[in-house]
């Protein structure tokens, strides 16, 4: 019976079953061999369930497999590169027909992957670009970070009795993340410094990927170089941090200079500055002036004044001191500034000159950014009969008393110098009687005539002085070495021996070694020396 209907089946108008066919044919002919097959099992219905159902487990996978045959997963991207805190896109598309089970997206693969995005978990923080699409499982990530770097994998997960089990997997994706650098700070001394001093600043920036960064920095638009850069991994080791250093001798001018640290990097499209102003750690101390005044008539009223100049910055504090003690001032004013800017102060007081007063000492004390104080003083004289003299040096000015002192004392010595040359004049003269002559001539040949004589002969004259006694303060006064005078005369007649006389003035005697005379004279005697040409 059963070959008969097996016969039936095979000589049936309908064709065997073709295990490509569609499911939907295999059902028909299990509807249409179901009354052949409980007959054959005795019309158990137990048995028939059992092998209707094996039957049907065979449609199911036989249209399972027809249908992984043609599934396939595509993720097309081999690497992409994002700059951090924007938002990074995955692609990935599969086709319909796949067995059931969730796609996932995962970074990295091992063990050590990390869940991106999961169909069936919504709390993963990647992001479906086309919700609810059965074929679009592109993702989207935000504010991408350098941590985010690495590659990412699409993967096809397919049920099984133990769990979901790889089915698919894509090619992966390279991510690269390029990070910013941050804004750069700039850094001096923590203490402000006087001009002449060098002074080290430090720029740094950080968080940037990849490690090329290039530092520039200028002085009020001119390019300085600086002295050392430093680049080292951040603590993430996907960022790198960076640090520039550049030393600067500060001058008193710097007041309105400032610093900028420039950084480039492939991540920017305009550089990144920061600016130092060298104000903020220059420190110009104060010149304190303070002229004293002249004496001041009794009960008069004198103000003291005192300059505070060019410092920087403009707080400073004045307190002014009597005789060491600290006075009751009027607020100190406020300082201005110039164009330079510096800062300028003046600060006055005002007191009675009483007697009590005179000779007290005001001190100006200046005090500026904590430093040690500078002070300056002048001491207050009071005239008792309440006048003040014309030329005094307060009143007409130090360097006029200065001229007049200087020029009495030159006219004092001058008058003096005066009276004692005519002193002395007055006393060489006074008493001088006529000298007489005594003339030597060397004795003639008788066989030479006055044309043969010799030119170099001299003829000598002893003058002889009629002297007083001096007394002891003339000895001093005049000097005990004798006077002579060479005279020379005027030529005589060829026939003639005129003796030439010469009248000797004290004053034109000149001082000269005594010469020796041609015969013996008093001690007394005062000598001339005469020479007369001959013919």
């Amino acid at each position: 019976m059963i070959f008969g209907h097996s016969q039936a089946l095979g000589t049936g108008r309908k064709p065997p079953l073709d295990s490509t066919a569609v499911p939907g044919v295999l059902t028909r002919h299990l509807q249409l061999i179901a009354p052949g097959i409980r007959g054959c099992l005795g019309g158990s219905p137990l048995l028939f369930a059992a092998v209707w159902c094996w039957c049907w487990m065979l449609q199911q996978e036989q249209a399972g497999a027809n249908a992984q045959a043609g599934f396939q997963l595509q993720q097309p991207q081999k690497e992409v590169s994002v700059i951090a805190g924007e938002t990074l896109t995955l692609s990935c598309t599969v086709t319909t027909g796949g067995p059931n089970g969730p796609v996932k997206w995962l970074k990295g693969w091992g063990s050590g992957s990390e869940t991106i995005y999961d169909q069936k978990d919504t709390s993963t923080w990647g992001k479906r670009a086309v919700d609810g699409s059965n074929t679009d499982f592109t993702i989207l990530i935000r504010d991408v970070r350098p941590e985010d770097a690495g590659t990412y994998y699409c993967v096809k997960f397919q049920k099984a009795p133990t769990g979901d089990e790889l089915y698919r997997r894509g090619n992966g994706t390279v991510v690269v993340v390029q990070a910013r650098p941050s804004n750069p700070t700039v850094s001096g001394p923590s203490d402000r410094v006087e001009p002449g001093n060098t002074v080290s600043f430090i720029c740094k920036s950080g968080g940037f990927f990849p490690s090329d960064i290039d530092v520039n920095w200028f002085k009020d638009k001119t390019p300085i170089q600086p002295q050392l850069r430093n680049v080292t991994p951040g603590p993430s080791n996907f960022t790198y941090n960076m640090s520039s250093t550049v030393t600067v001798t500060l001058q008193k001018d710097d007041i309105h200079s400032e610093l900028t640290c420039q950084v480039l990097h492939t991540t920017l499209t305009a550089p990144l500055t920061r600016s130092y102003h060298l104000s903020q750690i220059l420190r110009v101390p104060p010149k304190v002036v303070m002229e004293p005044p002249g004496p001041m008539g009794l009960n008069e009223t004198v103000s003291f004044t005192c300059d505070v100049q060019g410092f920087y910055p403009g707080s400073v504090t004045v307190t002014w001191l009597e005789n060491g003690k600290e006075m009751n001032t009027e607020s100190t004013p406020q300082p201005t500034e110039t164009s330079k800017g510096l800062f300028d102060l003046r600060s006055t007081v005002s007191v009675q000159a009483v007697l009590e007063k005179n000779g007290s000492v005001f001190a100006c004390r200046v005090v500026h950014e904590g430093q040690d104080p500078l002070s300056r003083n002048a001491t207050l004289l009071v005239a008792a009969s309440g006048q003040k003299e014309s030329n005094s040096p307060y009143t007409n000015g130090n360097s006029l008393f200065i001229y007049v002192a200087v020029g009495v004392v030159c006219t004092v010595l001058a008058l003096l110098v005066i009276a004692i040359l005519y002193l002395i004049r007055v006393k060489q003269s006074k008493g001088k009687s006529s000298p007489s002559a005594r003339l030597h001539e060397p004795e003639k040949s008788s066989g030479t005539t006055t044309q043969d004589s010799d030119p170099n002969n001299m003829t000598y004259a002893d003058l002889n002085f009629t002297k007083e006694k001096k007394n002891v303060q003339r000895v001093i006064e005049v000097s005990q070495q004798s006077e002579y005078a060479c005279i020379q005369g005027s030529q005589a007649p060829a026939s003639n021996d005129n003796l030439t006389y010469a009248d000797l003035d004290m004053v034109h005697l000149s001082k000269a070694p005594r010469r020796p005379a041609p015969c013996p004279e008093e001690t007394t005697s005062e000598y001339a020396s005469v020479q007369i040409q001959r013919q």
